[in-house]
């Protein structure tokens, strides 16, 4: 586990500095206790971590749970009783990883989870420039188009053009300067440039620049422009800030309508993200997904039983770590380490680093993600990659992940059906010679009821006194749909003096009277 420690190591600092502003800003956004996203951030870098078969994958607090949070903690009474959910949650998880429910995730196209990848990318982008500027009104994480505050993507930044502090813009500018000399340039100078990461520099740097200017000057960054984490009094105070669940309350239907909902959804978001880190990944290690889900159902019921909230594997993190180097699940480790470590130990500290350079941080995250040459391969791969691509990403973009994915998913199907439409047969004019058409076609390996359509319209379009040659002997599989079709045509061409020739691996038949009874007897004898 320790192997690759130096490359681990560093990227976990990387991932530290991504996951504390979201942790809280999906808290914040999910009408939570703040500390509950950092339980969340802790629990899913520990535990779900350490049980993962993922090397570089990063759980914690999701954005795309957090409307259903919202709208559960005020349904069911409390956000004691909302954890009881949670816990289901987690346990139905487990189910499903025992089932093997893990494989769903393989079912979506590579063209959506591309898509899915390049719509966040944007999203980051786009949900960072308020905090670029130093316009932070809206929760930090709220990764939907429209937003808790009233405010949509786009209009939010027309306000954060019209308020932008002065400090905060020079600490995001001077940050990703910083960051973007350290990747390109001084990173290949030495090796030290490698230990110490260039987010790091650019956080110390926002933490110094603070210092040392004034909050009321025009160039002073203000309080309200800073990460803000709990700061206890105590040790009693810091154990208050830990909620358990109402068990007493686990006989409401509701609650387990919405453990049920958890489930699904976080298991989605989780096998979709594999999916995607996986490709991102330059080692392409494989995660095992039924694993994943036994260690994110496991992560949900510790998390849910000590007041966290609900938890998946996240892309914004994972990618920045495997952007940062990560090689092993250590660094996921370490990032739950740093994040449990320094809310006990450096709070104060902490609520001293600037939005936005941590904005700065995630805007390289984001354009990494959805560069443009990206757009250019995919429209270079043909209509039926660049369609299902391009619908992902705008879903993402002006609504939110799960129904951007399903929007192209839904035309990724829609492709799957014009091209089965088109290829269930092939079919050309061999010889017109004495007035008879002498036609071949070739049936397609798998015809199903899709292809009903496309063969119906060839055979009926077929002029009088056809010849055809009816070609199976490439088809492994052919629907009872399309030997009903063939059955009530060989009626209608006795009719229209149309002779058929079936050409099957058993021989040659002459204008066969029954194909139900060929095809029942062909299937007998494979």
């Amino acid at each position: 586990m320790f192997k690759h420690i130096k490359s681990d190591l560093p990227a976990s600092i990387v991932v530290f500095f991504v996951a504390l502003p979201l942790c809280l800003g999906i808290a914040l956004a999910s009408g939570a206790p703040l500390f509950s996203g950092l339980i969340a951030g802790i629990v899913g870098g520990i535990v779900v971590g350490g049980l993962s078969g993922s090397k570089i994958g990063v759980s914690g607090p999701a954005a795309g749970l957090a409307a259903i949070v919202l709208t559960a903690i005020g349904t069911l009474g409390g956000y004691q009783n909302f954890l009881v959910a949670v816990v289901i949650g987690g346990a139905i998880q487990i189910i499903f990883g025992f089932l093997r429910a893990g494989i769903i995730g393989y079912y979506f196209p590579s063209s959506v989870i591309k898509g899915m990848l390049t719509g966040i990318g944007i999203i980051i982008i786009l949900k960072q420039i308020p905090h670029f500027f130093g316009f932070d009104s809206d929760p930090e994480g709220d990764f939907a188009f429209f937003q808790v505050d009233g405010q949509n993507t786009f209009s939010e930044i027309f306000m954060a053009l019209n308020n932008i502090s002065l400090g905060s813009t020079i600490v995001g500018f001077i940050g990703l300067g910083i960051l973007i000399l350290w990747s390109n340039v001084l990173s290949k100078k030495g090796k030290i440039f490698q230990l110490i990461q260039g987010p790091l520099v650019a956080v110390v740097f926002g933490i110094v620049y603070f210092f040392i200017t004034s909050q009321d000057s025009k160039y002073g960054i203000s309080s309200k422009h800073l990460v803000s984490v709990p700061v206890p009094d105590s040790f009693d105070m810091f154990m208050s800030q830990f909620s358990f669940p109402n068990f007493s309350a686990i006989s409401n239907p509701e609650i387990w309508v919405v453990g049920f909902t958890i489930a699904l959804v976080a298991s989605l978001e989780t096998l979709l993200c594999v999916e995607a880190t996986d490709k991102l990944d330059p080692h392409k290690n494989v995660t095992p997904t039924n694993r994943e889900l036994l260690a994110q159902g496991t992560g949900n019921i510790i998390s849910g039983m000590i007041g966290g909230l609900p938890i998946t594997q996240v892309i914004v993190r994972s990618s920045a770590n495997i952007q940062s180097g990560g090689r092993t699940k250590m660094s996921a480790i370490i990032h739950g380490f740093f994040l449990l470590i320094s809310v006990i130990l450096i709070p104060t500290l902490l609520n001293k680093i600037p939005l936005s350079v941590l904005a700065a941080v995630l805007l390289v995250v984001g354009y990494k993600l959805a560069k443009p040459a990206l757009f250019k391969k995919m429209y270079k791969l043909g209509w039926k990659q660049f369609i299902p691509f391009t619908v992902t990403v705008l879903g993402i973009v002006f609504t939110d992940l799960l129904v951007g994915i399903g929007l192209g998913l839904g035309v990724g199907i829609i492709v799957i059906l014009i091209k089965s439409f088109q290829n269930s047969h092939f079919l050309h004019i061999e010889d017109k010679s004495n007035g008879v058409h002498k036609i071949k076609m070739t049936l397609a390996e798998e015809v199903t009821f899709f292809n009903k359509g496309a063969i119906l319209k060839e055979l009926y379009s077929l002029p009088r006194d056809t010849y055809l040659e009816l070609d199976v002997r490439k088809t492994r599989y052919l629907d009872n749909d399309i030997i009903e079709i063939l059955d009530d045509f060989a009626i209608k061409a006795k009719e229209r003096n149309i002779d058929i020739k079936l050409i099957s691996e058993r021989g040659i038949i002459e204008n066969p009277t029954s194909y139900i009874e060929f095809f029942k007897l062909r299937k007998k004898t494979a």
